[in-house]
């Protein structure tokens, strides 16, 4: 077993050895929240996940929240390895896939089964996953080598 602080010597060198530039960091920095908000969704059940879901809060059960919050926990491992491995294309692509999942979640929950409205619960996910998006698309080529 590791002792407390191996995993802190551990931690402290992956963290050093991240990739350069700003996208490691804003994958990093959405991985850790996104923990918090998976916790969240074990711990505090519907309050917050009806909110992303407010036009029909009434669909919104504890098993679909504690799946979302699942869901939201693999994305943040997805995620974190994004940004300490960002230089590798198929984790790149892995993470540019887990956004767009994201975003055709939300977009059809939005435009399809209506279930989202333009507020506070719905603007965090969509501006988190087209933002990244966008990022990741224009950065591809400076951190893998290869474009598009």
């Amino acid at each position: 077993m590791l002792s407390f602080q191996q995993v802190i010597n551990h931690t402290q060198n992956s963290l050093s050895n991240m990739p350069p530039g700003y996208l490691p960091k804003w994958l990093l920095f959405i991985s850790v929240v996104s923990v918090f908000n998976s916790i969240q969704t074990y711990i505090s059940g519907l309050e917050l996940t009806r909110k992303v879901y407010e036009r029909k809060p009434q669909e919104t059960t504890k098993l679909s929240a504690r799946t979302f919050g699942t869901w939201t926990f693999v994305s943040s491992v997805i995620r974190l390895y994004g940004a300490l491995y960002l230089n590798e294309e198929h984790i790149y692509q892995l993470v540019c896939i887990s956004y767009l999942v994201a975003l055709a979640h939300f977009g059809s929950e939005l435009l399809v089964f209506r279930t989202c409205k333009i507020g506070k619960g719905f603007m965090g996910p969509l501006l988190v996953s087209t933002t990244s998006l966008a990022w990741m698309y224009t950065q591809k080529e400076f951190y893998t080598g290869k474009a598009w």
